[in-house]
């Protein structure tokens, strides 16, 4: 794999030695902050360019799916990353405690309804990985019962590259506790943030170790070629922002969407 997104990808069978990767690194970034941040509006435009070319065509998707401890900015990746996208060719999804009729169904039942239909760029907001995660650190099921779904969520993004020609990228916005304390005193204090702040993020901090053994794991077993994992450092907001755009530009040139010739021989046709 070329280009820069090869620096965050997890190749298939290696552990992404969480502990390891600094999630305060920029190397790779066109410079510092503002060095880096001049370069968003030429990201944007290419972004938004082959956007266009993969709704056009209707021919394949892209499904982007975000996953990262609390305050490492899925919704400001979101916000940043694909702003200046139309909004017809996106389609975001966020992933909450499953409702009643959800459980009633197998743990991919929701997140395969979900899927972005061809020509469309979907995002996922937290994911089918919520099932791997969340409930091993809760102790929610059985051990043998999530340990099960490293094999189906591997089949399922499988089905998804084969059948529906859907491409899946999966990026863990990698934050340092500390950096996450920071934000959430931000949140505790700013009167525009505080709304976000909840008792219970507190008890997921405290069980940070844990959560740290899920993600390795689950990255470990679910990297694939076909569904790649990538671990981008998100300490610095810009710095993470640039590479997500990086990683989702590049993918979809390898997509390498194309405009459908007309349904119409239009020679000769003219706008009088």
């Amino acid at each position: 794999m070329s280009g820069d997104r090869a620096r965050w990808l997890v190749p298939t069978g290696e552990a992404p030695r969480l502990a390891g990767r600094d999630p305060r690194d920029t190397a790779g970034a066109p410079g510092d902050k503002d060095a880096t941040q001049a370069t968003f509006t030429a990201l944007s435009e290419d972004l938004l360019e082959l956007q266009e070319r993969l709704y056009a065509e209707s021919g394949q998707a892209l499904l982007v799916v975000l996953q990262a401890m609390d305050t490492a900015g899925k919704d400001g990746t979101i916000k940043h990353v694909f702003h200046g996208l139309n909004p017809q060719g996106v389609q975001v999804t966020s992933f909450k405690a499953p409702t009643e009729d959800e459980l009633a169904h197998d743990f991919l039942w929701r997140v395969h309804r979900a899927a972005p239909r061809r020509g469309l760029i979907g995002i996922f907001n937290r994911s089918h990985y919520e099932d791997v995660l969340v409930v091993r650190v809760h102790d929610l099921v059985p051990e043998a019962v999530w340990r099960a779904r490293y094999e189906h969520i591997n089949g399922f993004e499988a089905l998804l590259r084969a059948d529906g020609r859907t491409r899946v990228i999966k990026l863990f916005l990698h934050i340092s506790r500390e950096e996450q304390a920071e934000r959430l005193r931000e949140r505790l204090e700013r009167p525009d943030k505080r709304w976000k702040f909840r008792r219970g993020d507190l008890a997921e901090r405290a069980r940070w170790d844990d959560y740290m053994a899920a993600y390795e794991e689950a990255i470990a077993r679910t990297s694939t070629e076909h569904a790649p994992w990538y671990v981008v450092p998100a300490d610095r907001k810009w710095f993470r922002d640039w590479a997500v755009s990086r990683i989702v530009i590049e993918t979809l040139r390898e997509m390498d969407p194309r405009y459908p010739a007309p349904e119409e021989d239009l020679d000769g046709v003219t706008v009088t």
